[in-house]
């Protein structure tokens, strides 16, 4: 499709379903995948720290979740972008990670049902590019239904996005000062839900994708988005908060050629943990700095069997350091929020050596570095961030992402827990992407965060952005 810049960024803003499958069927094929999984293993005598229990009760969604998930594919970008400021996986070492998003703008369309499809370009990648896209895509896809679940569960707060590696290093990191948590298995990310004044409630999630095309003769054992989910099952089983089975779980696939267009197939898990409330101020707040700990990991979980209680490894975090806990997932959240709007060495402020300061402190090499430069009014909002202009069948596109102004230099100032109590006050206040005239496609969350992509003006200035 040799579509114009103009069109690839309406089709972006376009409403379209997103098709998820939690179901009876589902459990039952996973099931199958996973003992698939075991006689494979077995057969080849495999036994490595890869490989270990899983999550028990997986189970379908409740029914009020289950329904398509209806968006924009800029939405799922800029979900992806959010998620992934802190990831360290790319060259930019965090400071522009949250833009590699950008290369899948002509990869979305809709089928004749509404339903959104890869496009010609989409099925396209080859070698490892077609493994790069399934993995990042799958991110986007897993975590965009994960999130509408928790906003069903709990429609008073705020959902917040972290990567499990780095909450986790600052109990688990092996070396210092880089910090790493070696191959030990775990799941990707974490999925806050959080109100000023109350304990947040702390979801492990796994997002995983996938090109397969099922046929009828496709079998349940070899089918990929059932082998995914029963791997998840694995990984998520490798993180808990206080004892075995305290934390609640999410494990998803994402079927890129689906017959009913992109699926995501999503599991769940109960938990009754509940991290404790922060004070606003002092040193049990979210605006101190946090301090290494040495947490167990290596048996640290009791898991029963028909044979009695087993131990194995896993991530645990104690009882007694869950206000710990609680403190380096805001301020996890804090970094990543910064990094979106392209904090600079503000984002340092809020990390430890072994989460990579360094990184997020220092401009690694020319064109990785993010600042919040960029300003834009939108629907009379001031926000302050980033921006990345690129090229679109040969016309330059701008990307903007960034927060407002008055919450990013709440966070910049280091004032994590007044930020979220004002974020809280304002979360129904934000903009609707129809009220921007001025971008092709814009993705606003309540937490005050926006990102937004229009065909450069013509003649435009950074000066023009803003109202005089």
């Amino acid at each position: 499709m040799n579509s114009t810049a103009f069109d690839v960024i309406r089709r972006l803003g376009d409403l379209l379903n997103v098709q998820v499958n939690s179901s009876p069927e589902l459990i039952a094929g996973v099931g199958k995948a996973a003992a698939a999984v075991d006689r494979e293993r077995a057969k080849k005598k495999t036994r490595n720290e890869g490989h270990g229990p899983r999550k028990p009760d997986l189970r379908q969604l409740p029914r009020a979740e289950c329904g398509p998930v209806r968006m924009t594919p800029w939405d799922l970008l800029a979900t992806f972008a959010r998620a992934t400021t802190l990831a360290r996986q790319g060259r930019g070492r965090g400071l522009a990670e949250h833009w590699q998003g950008l290369k899948y703008c002509r990869a979305f369309a809709a089928d004749r049902h509404g339903s959104l499809r890869l496009t010609d370009e989409g099925k396209a990648p080859e070698l490892s590019y077609r493994a790069m896209q399934a993995r990042e895509l799958g991110r986007a896809f897993g975590l965009a239904v994960a999130e509408r679940a928790l906003r069903e569960r709990y429609p008073d707060r705020l959902i917040g996005i972290v990567d499990v590696e780095t909450v986790l290093l600052p109990g688990f990191a092996r070396t210092r000062p880089a910090g790493t948590l070696g191959a030990r298995p775990r799941p990707d990310f974490l999925l806050e839900a959080w109100r000023p004044g109350e304990g947040s409630r702390i979801f492990v999630v796994t997002v995983n994708g996938n090109h397969q095309a099922v046929k009828p003769k496709t079998s349940a054992s070899s089918r990929t988005t059932y082998r995914q989910l029963a791997r998840g099952g694995e990984r998520v089983e490798r993180f808990h908060l206080g004892r075995w089975n305290g934390a609640s779980t999410l494990t998803t696939s994402t079927e890129f050629l689906a017959t009913a267009g992109v699926t995501v197939h999503v599991l769940h898990a109960g938990g009754d943990v509940e991290l404790p409330v922060r004070p606003t101020s002092g040193a049990d707040s979210a605006d101190v700095a946090i301090r290494r700990r040495a947490l167990p990991y290596v048996d640290s979980v009791a898991i029963p069997t028909e044979r009695g209680a087993e131990r194995h490894n896993a991530f645990l975090i104690p009882e007694k350091e869950f206000s710990w806990f609680g403190r380096v997932v805001a301020r996890a959240h804090a970094a990543g929020q910064l990094s979106l709007a392209g904090g600079g060495g503000t984002v340092g402020r809020y990390l430890i050596d072994e989460q990579g300061r360094k990184h997020f402190s220092e401009t690694a090499f020319a064109g990785t570095a993010s600042v919040h430069d960029a300003k834009v009014c939108l629907a009379g909002e001031r926000y302050v961030g980033t921006d990345q202009v690129f090229r679109i069948n040969g016309t330059r596109v701008e990307a903007f992402s960034g927060m407002a102004a008055d919450l990013y230099g709440l966070l910049a100032e280091g004032k994590v827990e007044e930020y979220r109590r004002r974020a809280y006050e304002r979360r129904e206040g934000w903009p609707e992407p129809d009220d921007i005239d001025d971008w092709g496609a814009s993705s606003f969350r309540p937490d005050g965060t926006a990102l937004a992509i229009r065909v450069v003006p013509e003649q435009a200035s950074p000066d023009d952005r803003l109202p005089r």
